[in-house]
């Protein structure tokens, strides 16, 4: 599973959605709750202090004397409670309360309303809860008497009560995301399937299986990016069948083609062969029409022959007729036939043998070699070394080189870097017919520019000429 992808992302969404929406509803049960308790303990013991205050009544004579304020003191403890009774800075009961009694409630208790506060005692939370005493005089109006009783009791019930409430909202949170983990894996796994088998099928469209369609389930978005992409497919594979259709007619019509040229031709070589031994002899024009009609016969056999060469190599009938050969003579015999061993510098060390078809290397050699005669300048530098079970040569000349735009598509058919060589001699399949050479032996054959200027052509091959 990736670090952030789209499984993960719906985990966390989920998780987050679930555990915020769960941590909100617990959270916010668990405040109310416990404001609850807290307000039901308070007003419990408050009602009870005011209960007993009431019963307390007539106070007696005032100011009051210390049996009066026992026995107030008295009354309002009990088993739960304990109790202090000030009057004025006389203090009468539990001498513990006196420091859980603040100043700001003694305050809110002299004002002549029932306080309270919740304070900490011995490490156990206590409610505190005063009151004053109001006596009424015999006109009517009613007067503080500067009496003030206090009760604490414990809150360790309620403090448990709230104790459950949290563990409750703890155990609801984690049930909550247990289950928006189960819901997330759910809808991954939903989501996520026909979405790799989406990935999975392009995968094969991409590679050339124009077969690969997914299976549609359902009506909703996914289900119809799976009829997208299948009618996308389909009309992939229509085209891909017609383009193929018409590369295939192109291909047979060039080979039909050529091949029917090939008898025509015979003939026209052989008459400019006899015109070429008579053309030295012809006046003015007609002499050098004579001489363009050879030259024009013998580049179109040169093309027809390399069309029928391209041809096999498409139709996949190219196959090689290997046999042992030393290296440095058969590369020495191509530049013998054509003239070249006087045009060229060669390092070629002899007894470097392989499996090769000599035919197809001596073809290799001579569209290398020509093209850097034609194109390049000289010297033209032949280099032939062994590697292990690999051997390499390099063809390089002196020329200006190969223009970066020109590099990629060297080895193309019919591709000529100048366009005023349209009409040249060179039919633009020699270096794309020598690449395939190469390619049929299971090396590889690569054009760069040197670093002393003038392209370089090296030539990669293993000693045992296989086809690839």
């Amino acid at each position: 599973m990736k670090l952030w992808g789209l499984r993960t992302r719906l985990l966390v969404a989920f998780s987050l959605l679930v555990v915020i929406t769960a941590a909100t509803v617990a959270g916010g049960t668990y405040v109310q709750s416990r404001t609850l308790i807290l307000q039901q303990a308070q007003d419990a013991t408050a009602r009870v202090l005011v209960d007993k205050a009431t019963a307390l009544y007539p106070l007696g004579p005032l100011p009051p004397s210390d049996a009066t304020l026992n026995r107030i003191s008295g009354e309002l403890s009990d088993r739960d409670l304990n109790s202090l009774v000030f009057y004025e800075d006389k203090a009468v009961g539990s001498e513990q309360m006196r420091a859980l009694i603040s100043p700001e409630l003694r305050a809110a208790v002299k004002s002549g309303s029932v306080a309270w506060q919740r304070v900490m005692s011995e490490g156990k939370p206590m409610l505190v809860v005063g009151t004053a005493f109001i006596v009424v005089l015999p006109n009517g109006k009613r007067q503080a008497s500067g009496i003030e009783a206090y009760v604490a009791g414990w809150l360790v019930p309620e403090e448990r009560n709230i104790g459950e409430l949290a563990t409750r909202a703890w155990l609801i949170g984690g049930l909550a995301l247990v289950f928006a983990i189960g819901l997330a894996l759910l809808a991954a796994r939903g989501v996520l399937r026909p979405v790799r088998e989406l990935g999975d099928a392009a995968r094969r469209l991409g590679k050339g299986d124009l077969r690969a369609r997914v299976s549609v389930r359902g009506s909703d978005e996914l289900a119809g990016v799976a009829r997208t992409f299948n009618e996308t497919a389909d009309s992939l594979e229509r085209h891909v069948g017609e383009l193929e259709r018409m590369e295939a007619d192109a291909r047979r019509f060039v080979a039909d083609v050529s091949h029917e040229l090939r008898t025509p031709l015979a003939a026209m070589t052989a008459v400019a062969d006899v015109l070429e031994q008579e053309a030295s002899s012809l006046p003015g024009d007609a002499g050098r029409a004579a001489k363009m009609s050879i030259e024009e016969t013998h580049n179109l056999t040169r093309l027809v022959n390399d069309l029928i060469e391209v041809s096999r190599f498409d139709a996949g009938a190219a196959a090689l007729a290997p046999e042992e050969v030393d290296v440095a003579e058969v590369i020495t015999a191509s530049l013998r036939i054509r003239g070249w061993t006087n045009e060229v510098e060669g390092d070629l060390p002899s007894g470097i043998f392989a499996e090769w078809d000599p035919r197809r290397i001596d073809v290799i050699v001579a569209n290398l070699v020509g093209n850097a005669l034609r194109h390049g300048e000289k010297p033209v530098s032949l280099r032939l070394s062994e590697a292990g079970e690999q051997i390499t040569l390099e063809v390089s000349d002196r020329g200006p080189g190969l223009a970066p735009e020109v590099l990629p598509h060297v080895f193309d058919r019919f591709y000529k870097a100048d366009s005023a060589r349209a009409r040249s001699g060179g039919s633009g399949l020699g270096l794309a017919i020598a690449w395939e050479n190469a390619r049929l032996h299971g090396g590889t054959l690569s054009a760069a520019n040197g670093t002393d200027g003038g392209a370089v052509f090296t030539l990669r091959l293993p000693r045992q000429g296989v086809a690839a």
